[in-house]
């Protein structure tokens, strides 16, 4: 295989990862970010959590073997943006701790106030993580500021801009919306009814504000770099969640599902496909930007990556799909069936 043909597969599947922890993750952030507002009773907020709890942290693999295979890849673009976006991803990383310290000891004690705080951690945790990583993939859509030694030269503020505030609350709507659908599915009886209401006052918020991303993004990024046309899959994204309000409003809860997740996995193919071949853009000067080029591993580390991907991703895969099919049936409230 070629050098440039492994430069460009990795690029490939380092985009496939980031698609399926989005649209795994999203599903889970948005169940935890829903779960204080929705549960009025502690069986409601147990239900709601057994809905992700065999699956929440394979989930989290995703992000870790992006960022794994981002380092082996492409070390440069690692290093840029680990060290350039270091504070955000310290608090990502604080959000994701917080989730996961809180899954684990809300049942240590059955007092209502030491649930509640638990219940308001998992909240927050997947609000946050959420957020920061809406803002930072906008941001690197956008461009952001970096010399001619490849260094990041702008600082957590750099990041807090208008446009990545968008992209960061987008990406909130977005999850929340994806996470009333998945409840939707795994849910019964008056919670279920409960969680199909508010998904219909989600999906308002989440297209405005999608929109509102699209027209910026378009005004901001394809005309600033002469790319008049952006192509079908940015309009498909947008028709595909204005569709799902159809689902969301005729209780076709998989329908609805399928929608806003065919959303997310279309609005990551348009990032990286407006980024290619970079990995990311130097508002400072376009020459120094990271390309997959500039940023790789040697020819000999992509070989092997590829070799070690090719027999254990399939495993992965499977494995995972088959724990997505054992706990793929309906959760009640009945204290008798919930697990704790």
């Amino acid at each position: 295989m070629s050098y440039e043909f492994l430069q460009i597969l990795w690029f490939i599947l380092i985009a496939v990862l980031w698609i399926g922890f989005f649209f795994l993750e999203g599903f889970d952030f948005g169940v935890g970010m829903l779960l204080p507002f929705l549960g009025k009773k502690d069986e409601e907020r147990r239900a709601i959590i057994n809905s992700i709890g065999s699956v929440w942290d394979g989930n989290e693999v995703w992000l870790l073997t992006a960022g794994g295979a981002t380092f082996a890849a492409f070390p440069h673009w690692y290093a840029t943006m680990f060290s350039g976006f270091y504070l955000a991803l310290f608090l990502l990383l604080i959000g994701l701790i917080i989730r996961g310290v809180s899954f684990e000891y809300r049942s240590k004690d059955s007092a209502p106030a030491w649930r509640n705080r638990f219940d308001w951690m998992i909240a927050i945790g997947s609000f946050l993580a959420a957020l920061l990583l809406g803002a930072a993939f906008a941001n690197l859509a956008r461009g952001v500021p970096i010399d001619g030694n490849k260094m990041f030269t702008g600082n957590l503020f750099t990041l807090l801009n208008p446009y990545g505030l968008l992209g960061g609350l987008t990406t909130v709507a977005i999850f929340l919306l994806h996470g009333a659908n998945f409840l939707g599915l795994k849910l019964e009886g008056e919670l279920r009814e409960r969680v199909n209401a508010f998904a219909k006052k989600l999906w308002i918020g989440a297209s405005v504000l999608y929109v509102a991303l699209g027209v910026f993004t378009y005004v901001a990024g394809f005309w600033a770099r002469g790319v008049v046309n952006p192509g079908i899959i940015p309009i498909a994204a947008v028709a595909v969640l204005l569709v799902a309000g159809y689902f969301i409003n005729n209780k076709m809860e998989g329908w609805a599902f399928i929608m806003v997740a065919l959303n997310i996995v279309l609005t990551q193919v348009t990032f990286f496909s407006m980024t290619f071949p970079n990995v990311m853009l130097s508002t400072t000067n376009p020459a120094y930007s990271l390309t997959i080029y500039n940023a790789s591993s040697s020819q000999y580390t992509l070989t092997v990556m590829s070799i070690v991907a090719l027999i254990f991703v399939p495993i992965v895969l499977a494995y995972q799909g088959w724990t997505y099919y054992m706990f793929r049936k309906r959760i009640s409230t009945d204290k008798k069936t919930l697990v704790y």
